[in-house]
């Protein structure tokens, strides 16, 4: 199955684009997504205690099911004023 992953914010700075794609084995859950992304994008190391992430637009705790054609997000804290 394949999932796109959208990059915001810092998380696009250190990855170099705004989104990717990821082919997944059927059945994945975010946390496989993740463990692939890990892999693939090294320099979001630092960020992953910091990142929330939104499956098809909702927040998500890891576990959640995946669907071919789910949209990821990765949300960085945002700070300004």
């Amino acid at each position: 199955m394949k999932v796109q992953v959208l990059f915001f914010a810092q998380a696009r700075e250190r990855v170099g684009r705004a989104s990717a794609e990821l082919a997944l084995p059927e059945g994945s859950s975010l946390d496989d997504a993740l463990a692939a992304l890990a892999r693939d994008f090294p320099a979001l190391e630092s960020l992953w205690p910091h990142l929330a992430v939104a499956v098809d637009g909702r927040l998500a705790r890891r576990g959640a099911a995946l669907a071919d054609g789910s949209e990821l997000a990765l949300l960085p804290p945002v700070s300004g004023g």
